[in-house]
């Protein structure tokens, strides 16, 4: 990996010729793990005024100071999609945020239902993993990651605005299709939704009951393939499909 191809987020803003500070476990990463030096280049990005070069300049003990450059990428706008999820195990929770970070989603909620397997997170820990997520595949920005709320909660409180795809373990619905404005998939734990919660998630004027295809999938599986469905675009038209 070249130095230029590192990529940081930084909760600061951006602007040129302005010296950071990287933070404790940026800057073990920078000098103790990618051996960069005095004088090689990054580039960082906030979420917000999209993606800076920079360069390595001070270095005192552990401390590692950044100067912003100029602008390599605008800030892009981002899909307006949520991806609600009954909260897993650690490794699948930490799997699914992963993929959802890299696949674009805006916001993510992990959701307590009847048979959750779990019922608290550490939401530091998810946010780092969306973090490096982010980095590693080239996104503007870093989704949204929200404490664990029981599904009447979620459902009372849903944007009016907003459509809400529901995962039909029965693959007896029309199969789910990119969403064309605000959007959120909702998909149940291992053995489903209950039949009353079906049924209150149902009663949302918005709600859309839809299919992921012809096979069961397990519940982190469902929430990343119908992520993958729900934010797929047609490629640009300049660049053929081989």
């Amino acid at each position: 990996m070249s130095a230029t191809s590192i990529r940081l987020f930084v909760d600061l803003p951006l602007r040129p010729e302005e010296w950071i500070t990287a933070g404790d476990a940026q800057a073990h990463y920078l000098v103790g793990v990618m051996r960069l030096d005095t004088g090689d280049t990054l580039r960082l990005f906030n979420g917000r005024e999209g993606e800076w070069r920079a360069r390595i300049g001070n270095r005192s003990g552990k401390r590692v100071s950044l100067l912003v450059l100029e602008q390599t990428r605008v800030q892009e706008p981002q899909p307006d999609c949520w991806l609600c999820f009954s909260l897993l195990k650690r490794q699948k929770t930490d799997l699914v945020v992963e993929k959802a970070t890299e696949l674009g989603a805006s916001v993510i909620q992990p959701v307590i239902t009847a048979r959750t397997q779990s019922d608290h997170v550490n939401l530091d820990r998810l946010r780092a993993i969306a973090i490096e997520a982010a980095e590693q595949c080239e996104r503007l920005a870093v989704p949204e990651i929200r404490a664990p709320v029981k599904l009447p909660v979620l459902l009372a409180s849903w944007p009016a605005e907003r459509a809400l795809y529901l995962a039909d373990e029965r693959r007896t619905e029309k199969y789910l299709r990119p969403a064309s404005g605000p959007a959120a998939l909702l998909v149940g734990p291992e053995g489903g939704f209950t039949e009353a919660e079906i049924a209150a998630i149902g009663a949302k004027p918005t709600a859309i009951r839809v299919s992921l295809g012809r096979r069961i999938l397990r519940a982190e599986t469902a929430a990343i393939a119908g992520l993958a469905l729900l934010l797929a675009s047609d490629p640009p038209e300049e660049e053929p499909i081989v």
